[in-house]
């Protein structure tokens, strides 16, 4: 039993030892974001690979043009998150409902339920018209007062199905257990909507925090072995409602206040590729 004090409140919760809970362990959730930045999508089974993470996760990023185009847009490297309109520096991109349709390539952008753009992503004028869509939106909200990046430069959309565009260069996937979700809830007075935080993997049967125990472990995922990395340093993008685009949750301050840190969920990378459904175990 761990205790966390402040001037005000005393907060207790429990973690229950790896050993004890790890066959009970299962996947709730799985996201992948097709567009970093962008919304996320539910599946019912990934693909996990070694030296890429899900492939069709941050697969696209808009980037910020301030040069010469790049003449193959497919085949732009990995760069760091600065390059890229991310929802950390423009919030009201979640105010947008985007789904992509990986079999036809095709984004429908709709805003209320009012379609707002469909354009596939395999064709030239489709990439062009993504890019000036994503231009002119930003060009009508502000960026946050913290963004890396707040000009209004004019953006080109870049990646394919083979690439990646990771906040972190090493590939990796994240996980985040529901109970600690479920904390955050309690403490907040609110629930929280796991979305906030862009996972790939919400776990069910691990006491909360438990995660952070698994740094340096590898497990079994589905058919697939991970090892657990890091700790996930949090940004200003949970603070935002990933349906309204509104920044209504300081969770940074709350983190702060009741664990002295700013982490939640950790971050794998795959050591053996396979696949990962909803109601596989975590061993």
């Amino acid at each position: 039993m761990s205790k966390i004090l402040d001037t005000q409140t005393v907060v207790y919760f429990s973690i229950t030892p790896t050993y004890l809970t790890m066959n009970n362990i299962s996947v709730r959730e799985l996201f992948i974001h097709p567009f970093k930045g962008l919304t996320p999508q539910k599946c019912e089974r990934v693909t996990l690979e070694v030296g890429h993470g899900i492939p069709g996760d941050r697969a696209f990023a808009l980037m910020y043009n301030e040069g010469a185009i790049c003449p193959d847009s497919t085949k732009v490297p990995w760069m760091k998150k600065h390059n890229f309109v991310m929802q950390n520096d423009w919030s009201g991109l979640a105010a947008l409902d985007c789904h992509y349709e990986a079999t036809t390539g095709t984004l429908t952008v709709k805003r209320k339920d009012v379609e707002l753009l469909v354009a596939d992503t395999l064709s030239h004028s489709g990439r062009d018209r993504i890019a000036t869509f994503f231009t002119g939106y930003l060009a009508g909200i502000y960026p946050n007062q913290t963004a890396k990046h707040p000009n209004r430069a004019p953006l080109q959309l870049v990646g394919s199905c083979q690439t990646r565009y990771p906040d972190r260069e090493a590939v990796h996937i994240s996980l985040i257990g529901k109970a600690t979700i479920e904390h955050l809830s309690e403490l907040a007075g609110q629930q929280i909507d796991v979305r906030r935080f862009r996972p790939n993997i919400v776990l069910d049967g691990v006491a909360a925090w438990e995660e952070f125990n698994w740094v340096e472990q590898e497990m079994q995922l589905g058919t697939a072995r991970i090892a657990v990395t890091a700790r996930i340093n949090r940004c200003l993008n949970i603070h935002v409602n990933p349906d309204t685009g509104e920044k209504d949750m300081a969770l940074l301050s709350l983190l702060t206040k009741y664990f002295q840190h700013t982490q939640t969920g950790v971050l794998a990378k795959v050591m053996i590729s396979g696949t990962v459904a909803i109601g596989d175990r975590l061993s």
